[in-house]
């Protein structure tokens, strides 16, 4: 499927630029940076969906499960 996109010039020249010295092209750097953006968009609407089925009394119930220790040595902070 080819879809055309209107990318204003001052992100087409930056793209060019890292395309240039990344030694690829202006098409990979494009699909890169929207697939991490696309993905970082997946993440956080998983997040948001998990964070509805939650509840507080569920979080203090786990809180409550967990022993009452000092933590281990160098994970003080």
């Amino acid at each position: 499927m080819i879809v055309q996109a209107a990318i204003p010039d001052f992100l087409m020249r930056q793209a060019a630029e890292v395309a240039e010295r990344e030694n690829t092209t202006v098409d990979s750097i494009i699909s890169i940076a929207l697939s991490s953006q696309v993905t970082a968009w997946q993440v956080r609407d998983t997040v948001q969906q998990r964070a509805a089925r939650g509840s507080f009394s569920d979080l203090e119930e786990i809180l409550a499960a967990a022993p009452d220790v000092p933590p281990p040595v160098g994970d003080e902070k």
